[in-house]
């Protein structure tokens, strides 16, 4: 006890002795047994002053004295005052930063092994926090997406770009089609440009500098043949995907030619009225078949005008004969660029301003109508793309985009225009849609546009392979963990859920996907959210129609929340107008969805009619869908304001919305809901998945091949229920649901012509193809 009395004793002193006293100040020790006191004198030096403190202090007494008096401590108050001071120091001892000296003593004080562990912890901990996952950040906030633009009546435009103006085009050296090749032949210099393979066989590509020696050729060999190098003239292409579509069309743009493709698999009567309307008298098409079809129109004289049939593959002499017969000009595209080669013209490039395609879209009903597109139209809606996403996926030389969705239509050709306007590659599918996933495998692209009717295949197989309640069970639950992280902005491939579970769907795709695009059709909330955890890339969302070229919304990088469209472009405004029929109005922020900017078309072909009731005299597009406004300032697609009726009792019914709601049941592959004025409820032709629905018969004790399950009634009835169910939990009323369904067991298709080329359903054909079992369900409800 002494000796910690004296050890505290001493440490107070030494804190005493850190008070920095004036000269003047002086100890004195006092001999109280002696009565004596010492001689006062002034300390000197620290030694002295340690010295005579000590002293006092162990004799009993301790002053503290000036040259006015003396201040005095007895030994119960110095006691006390120790205490304190001693718990005091202890706690700050406690929080006190160890020296370096004391950090070396202690880690020289463990043993081996476990500074070896220290160590490979703190490696764990340093290579984590370099290589953590970090969210993508947003190029605006989230939770702000769009605002309303003053003066136009509610429309609202991007947080992105320029809020004085809309966007024309994001590079000053690629302000129409032909710039924007020549800025990618530029960038690449001799890189390889266009790609195809044969069965088996490894990708062969052509370079820039060969596709623009081609092109240039073509070109001049179909001004040598008389046509003419301005907008006025339509230069028809019906083919499939392939470099010689590419390369047909680039020709037409290095002379300022207008672009009109016919659809592959239109049919006949709508390919002779393009033909007739576009005064089209060249065509350049890949195969004998197509060829013959042009023939024979000519034969029949239904289209007069066509004077020159241009081939991609090889033909026999039968058909060169044909084409005399009927006063056309059949040739080989190698003889058109032959001749072109050696009767060669400088390139006449277009303008802006200038018309460049003419996409006449399909239609559910009548005439098909040519969308007229200039070059600013197109350059204006990718360069809205390459705005919104250019501080996060900005395309480059190494990107390479796999092309099997038609050409004919505008998000294909414009997704690959981005490509090739920054040195990309595009790969071509081998023209089988059955092969497409080699073809991912062999070309391993990094873009990938797609439609959500492919999406929604690849979720069904990919859940139909886990065929037994663990498997499913397992794969929910990492997509659940990896959805959170892609909820959070993190976006990857290499968690420990890739690894496991993930690791060979994305293999699949080619394993370098980095960017996914889906438009053309609403995409189910629960697909989109799977696909985005399991695929490891970036899915976008896009929404438009030709009208506007392409997209007019797009999904903001970051914003990975299913269940809107994203917000507009920044080269375009949006604003929703009163549908009172339907009960939507803007004042609520929901109403008919109108698009205004660069990118909206200059009106159809020789129809000013349908172009006066699409385009209004302000310049907005009306494109018959009808959107929301949501909080963030993204759109929602809710409904269709075209395809409306009234049943008996008087309620408008929306089918599509509908069907937007059932086909989120797992058995079902299509279907059509059908009512009329007449009738007082709904019925519905449903197709079932031949990959799905078998299993998920069984699950309810109902077995059988695909054939005979969709006769079954049980299944019939399993089926409709799920339909109910499924309308009940997103709110439609009882009169919109179906009350009957027929089981069909044959997919609606282009062929069959149940679908449009765009896999949208044609109403009319359906309603006339099912007529006699929408007159059987009816009979039976009444019954």
């Amino acid at each position: 006890m002494k000796w910690q009395l004296l050890l505290i004793v001493l440490n107070f002193s030494r804190q005493l002795s850190c008070f920095n006293f004036p000269p003047h100040y002086y100890w004195n020790a006092t001999d109280l047994k002696k009565g004596q006191q010492k001689e006062r004198k002034y300390l000197r030096s620290a030694a002295e002053k340690e010295e005579l403190r000590t002293t006092a202090l162990l004799q009993g007494r301790y002053c503290f004295q000036t040259r006015e008096g003396c201040c005095g401590f007895s030994l119960t108050e110095l006691s006390s005052t120790l205490m304190e001071k001693m718990q005091a120091q202890e706690m700050m001892s406690g929080l006190r930063i160890p020296e370096m000296d004391e950090l070396g003593q202690f880690f020289r004080s463990l043993p081996t092994s476990t500074l070896v562990g220290i160590g490979a912890l703190t490696a764990v901990l340093a290579y984590w926090l370099a290589t953590r996952p970090r969210p993508i950040k947003p190029p605006c906030s989230l939770l702000h997406q769009s605002e309303e633009v003053p003066h136009e009546d509610g429309g609202r435009r991007s947080m992105m770009g320029d809020p004085s103006k809309l966007l024309t085009h994001y590079h000053d050296d690629a302000k129409t089609m032909y710039e924007v090749f020549q800025r990618g032949l530029h960038i690449s210099g001799d890189g390889p440009c266009l790609g195809s393979r044969l069965p088996n066989q490894p990708y062969k590509w052509m370079s820039y500098k060969e596709v623009t020696a081609r092109a240039e050729h073509l070109g001049s060999g179909l001004l040598h043949q008389g046509c003419q190098p301005n907008p006025n003239q339509f230069i028809g292409v019906f083919a499939q995907n392939r470099p010689e579509w590419i390369i047909s069309e680039l020709a037409c743009y290095t002379y300022s030619m207008v672009v009109v493709p016919l659809y592959d698999t239109l049919g006949q009567d709508a390919i002779r009225f393009i033909i007739n309307t576009a005064d089209i008298s060249t065509v350049i098409c890949d195969k004998m078949d197509k060829a013959r079809v042009l023939l024979e129109n000519v034969e029949r004289k239904e289209t007069p005008g066509l004077r020159r049939v241009i081939l991609m593959d090889a033909f026999d002499s039968d058909l060169v004969e044909q084409g005399k017969g009927c006063g056309v000009h059949v040739q080989a595209m190698k003889e058109v660029e032959a001749l072109g080669r050696d009767h060669y013209r400088k390139p006449i490039p277009p303008s802006p301003d200038d018309l460049s395609i003419v996409c006449f879209t399909s239609g559910t009903t009548g005439n098909p109508k040519g969308v007229m597109l200039t070059h600013g139209n197109v350059v204006a809606d990718f360069s809205g793309f390459l705005k919104v996403t250019d501080k996060v996926i900005f395309p480059n030389q190494d990107d390479c985009l796999i092309s099997f969705l038609p050409l004919a239509h505008m998000f294909e050709r414009l997704i690959e225009s981005v490509v090739y306007c920054h040195g990309g590659r595009i790969g071509f599918y081998q023209g089988d849609i059955r092969l497409l996933p080699d073809d991912m495998k062999a070309l391993r692209p990094t873009i990938f546009p797609v439609v959500p009717r492919l999406l929604n295949r690849m979720y069904d197989k990919i859940f139909s392979q886990a065929n037994t309640p663990l498997k499913r069970w397992l794969l929910n639950f990492a997509a659940k963990r990896k959805g959170a992280e892609v909820s959070s902005g993190i976006i990857r491939s290499d968690s420990v859920w890739d690894k496991i579970f993930f690791s060979k769907i994305q293999a699949s795709l080619g394993g370098r996907l980095r960017m996914i695009i889906t438009g053309a059709a609403p995409t189910s909330p629960t697909v989109l959210g799977f696909l985005r955890a399991a695929l490891g890339c970036q899915v976008y969302e896009a929404y438009g129609q030709t009208e506007c070229t392409a997209g007019c919304t797009f999904t903001t990088p970051g914003d990975w929340t299913p269940g809107h469209v994203g917000a507009p472009l920044p080269c375009n405004l949006i604003k929703l107008v009163d549908v009172p029929e339907k009960n939507y109005f803007a004042s609520k922020g929901e109403g008919e969805v109108c698009v205004k900017g660069p990118n909206v078309f200059k009106g159809y072909l020789k129809d000013p009619e349908r172009t006066a009731e699409t385009l209004d005299a302000d310049g907005w597009l009306h494109t018959g869908d009808i959107g929301k406004w949501l909080p963030n300032g993204t759109l929602k697609i809710i409904d269709r304001k075209k395809h409306i009726f009234k049943l008996a009792q008087g309620e408008y019914i929306s089918p599509e919305k509908i069907e937007n709601i059932y086909i989120r049941s797992e058995p079902v592959a299509q279907l059509y809901v059908h009512g009329d004025s007449l009738q007082s409820c709904l019925v519905g032709i449903v197709v079932p998945d031949p990959e799905t629905m078998p299993e998920w018969a069984k699950k309810r004790g109902i077995l059988g091949t695909y054939e005979d399950l969709c006769k079954n009634t049980e299944l019939k009835k399993g089926i409709l229920e799920d339909l109910v169910r499924l309308g009940k939990a997103s709110g439609l009323h009882s009169f919109e649901q179906v009350k009957n369904i027929y089981i069909h067991n044959e997919m609606f298709s282009i062929q069959n012509g149940l679908l449009t080329p765009t896999l949208k359903a044609k109403r009319p054909e359906l309603k006339e193809f099912f007529k006699a079992k929408i007159d059987e369900l009816y009979n039976s409800i009444s019954m």
